[in-house]
């Protein structure tokens, strides 16, 4: 059987009425199926939303995206392939998931599971030791290469880091990855989320990151 590839496109649209069901019948017209959407973030007149769309073998991506912003104000951020559907409640299940390992596992599971759950290509736990930055766990996928400093620790909430600082491996920095941490529990401790080829992370994307660093914390102690 010929494996159907989908992808998770991230577009911004006009926040009106009918605009994501003209969006539908666009992606239909190229042969692509919507399996799931998530919005991402609405602000005033716009909105940013996931889908996880099929397409038919053989298909290229640049279609989707061609077909998307044929649409008087619709943008393509990104497209990337994906497996798995977007989850309603996938917050709730991470947490549950932590709160269920054995002690010694969870911070693992934290790393494993934050990528699916956070749509992130790799996720790991840093610590700030008195010789330097120390990685605890990393998830499938994360950077061979560390970093070898971290002047944004201590931190004091989620936020956005520059990707482009000197401290960013270049490595990191060549496949375009954009970042966000967490405090875990100290501000000398967190949890980094990494995407290779962006999209760069939307506020409540890193408030998501905040709410659930802040969940898990609560758990380890």
């Amino acid at each position: 059987m010929v494996a159907v590839p989908s992808y998770l496109l991230r577009v911004q649209l006009e926040d009106r009425p009918g605009r994501l069901g003209s969006l539908a019948v666009a992606l239909g017209s190229v042969g692509a199926d919507i399996l799931s959407l998530d919005v991402v973030e609405r602000g005033t007149g716009y909105a940013i939303d996931d889908l996880v769309v099929e397409l038919p073998p053989g298909a290229m991506p640049d279609t989707v995206i061609t077909a998307a912003e044929s649409l008087t104000g619709v943008y393509v951020d990104t497209i990337r392939p994906h497996t798995g559907l977007l989850e309603a409640h996938r917050e709730l299940e991470l947490i549950d998931h932590i709160a269920a390992a054995p002690k010694a596992d969870k911070l693992q599971v934290l790393a494993d599971e934050a990528p699916r759950v956070l749509r992130v290509g790799w996720c790991t736990v840093v610590r700030l030791t008195d010789t330097g930055v120390q990685r605890v766990v990393g998830s499938h996928g994360a950077p061979e290469t560390v970093a070898t400093s971290a002047p944004w620790l201590p931190l004091e909430r989620a936020e956005a880091l520059d990707a482009t600082a000197d401290w960013v491996p270049q490595v990191w920095r060549d496949m375009d990855t954009t970042l966000a941490a967490a405090p875990l529990g100290d501000p000398r401790t967190a949890v980094v989320l990494g995407r290779g080829g962006g999209p760069l992370f939307r506020p409540s994307e890193v408030a998501r990151l905040g709410y659930v660093a802040g969940i898990v914390a609560t758990i380890l102690r």
